[in-house]
């Protein structure tokens, strides 16, 4: 075992849940072997606390590091600030720099406002709605984050429906007097919300991912905007996770579809902490209304770290890169099942490209392969979040590794015992996604 393992070991006595973020935990990934901390981190490429060495093939920081991670660029501009300083009584430029530059990737938009996690820059972009609007209730369709507001979507009208709306995300501590203030729609059934706005007539935000797992069909998108500007309500597009996955800004650029207020966070930094607000004035201005205000939202490092990451992304198009080797992995992973004779299924948007495999020991089959291709040099499991460090050369290298284990699959499907090759507990599974 190793001093990851050890560590995470003392972990789960000084801190609840092992690790401030679900997705992070090592029984996620591989129970009792996953390496669980880093020492360093550079590209695509890990350290862990034995000074041994990974390639990154699986969430990349969950996403936030798409030029890789330790950028030269951003971090060499964070480094002038640090030395500048982080703080002050006085508020630091590159706020209305950042606020510019984004406005300008918006053109619908006026105004931004920031945080510094994707939970607050969702939570600022509620209560800012529901200024607005004037109204409570909120139409949701997407993963929002930890707070209340949104976890209130859980809350039944008796103890035992609690969690039945959002399975995997329990809204315990929650107060049950919000229960019926946020009402969840599926993805693609236009119908679903068309009742919801008829049976409350108070529902004032509509809020929803762009995409995750599949695209708008039949004019979806579309539709919504059209129920929402029919309600006069406001409309919000969550690109926490999709902003600069396929457009230099929101996904929503490629389906034509213009929200009222948007969020970007995760990769808008690079690793640096930086989310975002932004919105038509009419509704931005609310927030003079209300109080929203937090003092390490004013520090410099976060804005500091956006700029550079936009300059370097617009200059290397990165969207387009990750997008492209993304599909070329989907291909690949199609491709490389078939040959073995199984079958999986892709989800998400190309550059956080994931599989499933269809088959009742899924999450058997994804323990084993974070178990073999750890062996090998990689932290993976079935999904890879892409960033420009990941080149042909390495994806190359990563498929050498990752077909025998698929061999091993088909062996476990034609009767082998998955079980016998496993050397620990099987991994966790996650929550589902309303899209």
């Amino acid at each position: 075992m190793g001093q990851g393992q050890e560590l995470y070991k003392k972990a789960k006595k000084l801190i609840p849940g092992g690790t401030m973020l679900l997705s992070k935990r090592p029984e996620m990934f591989l129970p009792d072997k996953w390496p669980a901390y880093f020492s360093k981190s550079k590209g695509c490429k890990v350290w862990d606390l034995d000074g041994k060495e990974y390639i990154d093939m699986s969430i990349m920081g969950i996403g936030t590091n798409i030029l890789g991670y330790g950028d030269d660029e951003v971090d060499a501009a964070v480094m002038t600030t640090v030395r500048n300083g982080n703080m002050s009584t006085l508020n630091c430029p590159e706020e209305v720099y950042l606020a510019e530059r984004l406005v300008s990737l918006n053109p619908w938009a006026d105004m931004v406002r920031f945080a510094r996690s994707g939970g607050e820059a969702n939570a600022i972009a509620i209560r800012i709605a529901r200024a607005a609007s004037g109204r409570d209730k909120v139409a949701i369709c997407g993963y929002h984050g930890w707070h209340d507001w949104y976890l209130s979507a859980n809350l039944g009208s008796e103890e035992s429906l609690a969690g039945h709306l959002l399975p995997g995300l329990d809204p315990l501590g929650v107060p049950k007097n919000l229960s019926n203030t946020v009402f969840p729609f599926n993805y693609n059934k236009i119908e679903e919300l068309e009742t919801l706005l008829t049976i409350n007539p108070d529902i004032g935000v509509i809020k929803m991912e762009v995409s995750r797992n599949k695209g708008p069909e039949n004019d979806f998108l579309l539709k919504v905007r059209q129920l929402a500007t029919k309600h006069n309500a406001v409309l919000i597009f969550d690109e926490c996770t999709s902003g600069f996955r396929q457009t230099f800004g929101g996904l929503y650029k490629l389906f034509g579809v213009e929200p009222d207020m948007a969020m970007y966070g995760k990769a808008l930094g690079n690793g640096y902490a930086i989310t975002a607000v932004v919105g038509r004035r009419n509704i931005m201005e609310a927030a003079q209304k209300t109080f929203i205000s937090s003092t390490f939202w004013t520090e410099r490092i976060g804005p500091t770290a956006a700029l550079k990451t936009l300059e370097v992304m617009e200059r290397e198009r990165s969207w387009e890169v990750i997008t492209k080797r993304g599909t070329a992995i989907s291909e690949k992973w199609l491709q490389l099942a078939s040959h073995h004779g199984f079958k999986i299924s892709i989800n998400g948007l190309p550059a956080l490209i994931g599989f499933s495999i269809d088959s009742p020991k899924a999450l058997e089959y994804k323990t084993l392969i974070a178990q073999e291709m750890l062996k090998k040099g990689y932290l993976a499991g079935t999904s890879i979040y892409v960033s420009i460090a990941h080149t042909e050369a390495i994806i190359e290298k990563y498929f050498e590794a990752i077909n025998p284990i698929f061999k091993l699959i088909r062996e476990c499907e034609g009767g082998k015992d998955v079980n016998s090759l496993l050397e620990g507990p099987t991994c966790h599974g996650g929550f589902k996604r309303l899209n």
